[in-house]
């Protein structure tokens, strides 16, 4: 009995003070400069340059997430240890939430290839072009808890772009999920939808809105056929339209958030409460919903939350209306590239 006291006691005495600075907010959750080291020193030589780039480099801001040929390492590349840390990295940017979305969008990969069913289409290097080990792993600069650095995820239907400053998470978009089947209709994975909630919240919303609410959300008839931000560096002029968030009754302004908090909830905890406190200060007020095609699910159909510093996006209309893609951006510090400008300035000066 008294050495199951002792034990507790001493559990105690080594995680009490640890509680103490995470309420203080003084634990560097965000600190995910360890992982990246852990994961690059097991790394052959080979690896290490497939995977490193500068800060600076071009192909940080090439952004895509379609089933092409990329840039950086691959899980096609790694033994088991490796693939552990590279998962290890990943883990530590995401919230359990996110992480599965991730690992399910991959997992789709082999849905879609039995469903297509064509053995001829290759990548350049001889692999199918659906594949769940074909996600790339790219670090730009060098990982250190107090310098900035980045790194990025990415391949079919994922795109995380992940910036680090002083052991923080500073910038975690552009972000990228999309699915294919949105709602898997064949064999073992039937009924799967990974965006369940990005769809089931937008509708729920748009079909609570009046017939007068309705005419200022829905600014068209016909869904675009792609998300408008598309993989551009720069997201450019968005017309701000839709109907604006006090325009909402109090039911509709709780969906409008549980949906606005599925987005911003994909990331790890320290990150997503930071990142919805900045959308908060730029004012929830600012932000408009707004629709375009059908309210029907199985139709096509899109809806965007767009405001000054925020812009997310949802679009169903590739495949019958079976083919999902969202996007999360800054509008502000994309890349960080606020946050560089006033590093560079800085150093500059």
């Amino acid at each position: 009995m008294m050495k199951a006291k002792t034990n507790r006691y001493a559990i105690r005495k080594a995680v009490f003070p640890l509680i103490c600075l995470f309420l203080l907010g003084k634990v560097a959750a965000q600190d995910i400069s360890d992982k990246a080291n852990a994961f690059l020193d097991i790394l052959s030589e080979d690896l290490r340059e497939k995977t490193l780039f500068t800060l600076d480099d071009e192909e940080r801001y090439n952004m895509n997430y379609v089933p092409i040929p990329r840039e950086g390492a691959t899980f096609h590349d790694f033994n088991e240890t490796q693939k552990q840390a590279a998962l290890n990295l990943l883990k530590a940017c995401l919230s359990k939430e996110g992480y599965e979305k991730t690992m399910e969008i991959r997992a789709l990969e082999k849905v879609l290839r039995s469903i297509e069913n064509d053995d001829n289409d290759k990548m350049p290097d001889g692999r199918p072009r659906r594949d769940p080990l074909n996600y790339h792993f790219c670090i730009f600069g060098t990982p250190s808890p107090s310098e900035i650095w980045g790194w990025r995820f990415e391949g079919h239907h994922i795109s995380l772009n992940f910036t680090s400053d002083e052991g923080k998470i500073v910038s975690a978009t552009p972000t990228f999920f999309g699915t294919n089947p949105g709602i898997v209709k064949e064999g073992d994975s039937r009924g799967k939808q990974v965006l369940k909630k990005e769809s089931m919240l937008g509708f729920a919303l748009v079909n609570s809105l009046s017939a007068d609410q309705l005419k200022v959300a829905k600014f068209s008839e016909e869904a675009p056929p792609e998300i408008i931000s598309a993989n551009h560096r720069e997201v450019g002029e968005i017309e701000t339209t839709g109907i604006a968030f006090p325009q909402l009754d109090n039911a509709q302004q709780e969906i409008f958030r549980k949906l606005l908090q599925v987005y911003v909830g994909n990331y790890i905890f320290d990150f997503s409460e930071n990142l919805m406190a900045k959308i908060e200060k730029a004012g929830i007020e600012n932000l408009h919903f707004a629709w375009a095609g059908s309210l029907k699910e199985g139709t096509a159909h899109y809806y965007r939350i767009h405001g000054p510093m925020l812009l997310i996006e949802f679009d169903n209309t590739q495949n019958d209306a079976n083919h999902m893609h969202t996007a999360v951006r800054d509008l502000t510090n994309d890349y960080a590239e606020d946050i560089l400008k006033r590093h560079y300035e800085t150093e500059h000066h």
